[in-house]
């Protein structure tokens, strides 16, 4: 417990640093995420060739590149200075990015189990596409896909550490900071996998909860 109690400073920096890419990059990620979803089944050719393009060509590039992209490419290209706050918004944008293809796709087979009539019943009687996704189509959507979006969102939790590598402070950058201190790394790992043990089963726990309350009736 040493590792712990004698680092609190550097152990409490990484677990905030991870929440927050955790939760502005999943917020970021489900807001474009819905958006990308709805393109994908949208009757306008150029909205899903569009969202199809997006999800294709994201989805099958590697977190790490696209990582460097924004780490490398893109300040220069707006006269950013990689701050700390420079550092943590860029890696925000990259995480919300990249995990906003798997949450369309999700969103998009959740889209396909609701029946078609539904959405049919809805344009007969002068609703307009947004109306009906928002109205009719999204909310039981939302309600079928709870299992496969939260194996996103833990998948997500897991990819921030990938931005220790960037210089964002967070619990995978917790080896790097405490070998400094003459910590044993090993044990340092250790605690690491620990707490994302405990935070996997918070979600988890969250995932439970969720389905109890939004159960679709069969």
């Amino acid at each position: 417990m040493n590792v712990i109690t004698d680092n609190w400073d550097v152990w409490a920096e990484g677990l905030v640093g991870t929440l927050i890419l955790f939760f502005a990059g999943g917020l970021l990620a489900l807001l474009l995420g819905i958006i990308v979803g709805a393109m994908r089944v949208s009757p306008i050719p150029v909205a899903r060739t569009v969202g199809s393009l997006y999800v294709n060509t994201i989805r099958n590039t590697p977190l790490t590149l696209v990582f460097f992209a924004f780490a490398f490419a893109l300040p220069p290209l707006l006269g950013l200075r990689l701050t700390s706050e420079v550092s943590l918004t860029l890696a925000i944008c990259a995480l919300g990015i990249y995990t906003a293809t798997y949450v369309a796709e999700t969103i998009r087979s959740g889209i396909n189990t609701v029946p078609v009539g539904q959405a049919e019943a809805a344009r007969a009687v002068g609703l307009t596409f947004g109306q009906v996704m928002t109205l009719v189509v999204m909310p039981q959507a939302f309600r079928s896909v709870i299992p496969p979006m939260m194996s996103v969102f833990i998948a997500l939790l897991k990819n921030t550490t990938v931005a220790a590598g960037f210089g964002v402070v967070n619990l995978g950058a917790a080896r790097n900071y405490l070998s400094e201190r003459g910590a044993n790394q090993m044990l340092v790992i250790i605690w690491v996998m620990v707490i994302f043990v405990v935070l996997v089963l918070l979600l988890s726990w969250a995932q439970r909860a969720l389905e109890n309350k939004w159960r679709v009736a069969r």
